[in-house]
């Protein structure tokens, strides 16, 4: 009996010093300590993405994330081009050379550069067959167009693919004013390409154009993030693509990420991932219903990034969304901000990179607690605040919070652990807290 009473107050006691322990910090898993985060998402920034959902969006003062393509923007510097041998050397090559792994790349990358109408849809079907990983299918797509292109089946002419036309109408002086209220712009490469069917110079033409485009426009913030088109997940352009932007939609391979791509059937379910980054893209044939579900699972779930991936807007796009669905989605999105953190895919990136990254030291330095959370990432990107629970000493009812000699607004709070304040915390420089 004794025994166990002893165990009892030793159990109390240690309960007691984790409860005292001076200026225990953790960093909550979503900034704000919400249940999950939501990021909504565009693709090929369609003219009614802007007219239509972004009026939509800022007045229920939701922030989003619009994938954009590049070279149609007046003023962009890079444009459609092939890089390459001429085009007139590799047509006649493939006269007498079948396509195989050696020469494809280049024939598919030339197919929509050939000055011909119809020519680009063969580059497109090749690049699907690729992501599909049906390269014989593709080899085939290709001498078929070649063969075409020799008997000269096609009429001259410039040709751009339908989500190039689709974006015209955007100038870079609106998508500046765009960004400045708190929009994320981000690369959906120069011309939309099926990036999978690409060699290495089209494929980095594409990558890193687009983003000197957009650095030249709108700022080095704006490189950071990228989706190759079509979703692809083709692990040659993902690799490409992650030399030159350092978040991809398509594929972010992080050891603590459990990843659902939008084409993929599974749920969150049980998973040893700490994260996880749930992609959903809906369609004019996705109930209502099912999109809030998504939304109620990231609720329920702790652990879940609900990612949305958008396209049309009342007639103009890929399957194109109705204003008075996206109106509904959206409210009923924003109406449970109490429990998720709704930010732009590179601000979600950003911040779950940082946390678990992040290095926490604390000093008691004449009765004041010093805590300063630091990371090794760059920090022209990373520097994004984390959200910060400190827990307070026994004894301490009110605190005060200042960084860099401005007081860091907090709020009480308590758990079975003890009191803590809760509140966002610049990274890289040291804070102070101070009894009252």
């Amino acid at each position: 009996m004794k025994k166990l009473l002893l165990v009892a107050l030793l159990i109390l006691f240690c309960v007691s010093y984790l409860k005292a322990q001076p200026g225990k910090t953790e960093i909550a898993k979503w900034q704000y300590d919400r249940n999950g985060a939501v990021s909504i998402t565009w693709d090929d920034g369609s003219i009614n993405q802007f007219k239509i959902a972004l009026p939509i969006l800022n007045q229920l003062n939701i922030k989003s994330t619009f994938f954009i393509i590049t070279g149609q923007i007046p003023g962009s510097q890079y444009h459609a081009r092939f890089i390459g041998r001429p085009i007139k050397n590799i047509i006649a090559e493939t006269a007498n050379t079948p396509t195989n792994k050696d020469n494809f790349y280049e024939r598919a990358s030339a197919a929509g550069h050939l000055g011909l109408i119809g020519t680009l849809d063969y580059h497109y079907k090749a690049g699907s067959l690729i992501d599909d990983n049906q390269p014989e299918a593709a080899y085939k797509v290709i001498d078929e167009l070649y063969s075409k292109v020799r008997h000269g089946d096609f009429k001259p002419g410039v040709e751009h693919n339908t989500e190039y036309n689709d974006a015209h109408g955007t100038t870079w002086d609106q998508i500046k004013r765009y960004a400045a209220e708190g929009h994320e712009f981000s690369s959906h490469m120069v011309t939309h390409p099926r990036l999978a069917a690409l060699d290495e110079a089209n494929m980095l033409y594409e990558a890193e154009k687009s983003r000197l485009d957009m650095l030249h426009n709108l700022g080095i913030n704006y490189t950071f993030s990228a989706e190759g088109p079509f979703g692809t997940e083709n692990e040659r352009a993902v690799a490409y693509l992650s030399k030159v932007y350092p978040a991809l939609r398509n594929r972010m391979p992080e050891p603590w990420l459990k990843e659902i791509s939008r084409s993929d059937k599974d749920t969150p379910g049980n998973t040893d991932k700490e994260y996880v980054q749930y992609q959903r893209g809906a369609t004019t044939q996705t109930p209502l219903p099912m999109m809030k579900a998504w939304v109620d699972t990231t609720i329920a779930r702790h652990d879940t990034w609900l990612v949305l991936t958008h396209h049309g807007v009342e007639g103009i796009g890929w399957e194109a969304l109705p204003a008075t669905e996206l109106t509904n989605y959206f409210t009923y999105i924003k109406s449970h901000d109490d429990k998720l953190w709704i930010a732009t895919f590179g601000d979600v990136t950003k911040y779950m990179r940082e946390r678990k990254s992040a290095n926490i030291i604390t000093d008691n330095q004449n009765g004041k607690l010093v805590i300063t959370v630091s990371h090794p990432l760059d920090k022209r990107f990373y520097n994004l605040p984390l959200t910060l629970k400190t827990y307070l000493p026994l004894g301490w009812q009110k605190a005060e919070i200042t960084q860099n000699g401005h007081i860091v607004k907090a709020e009480p709070m308590s758990d079975d652990n003890g009191s803590y304040l809760l509140y966002q915390a610049k990274t890289n420089v040291p804070l102070v807290i101070t009894k009252l």
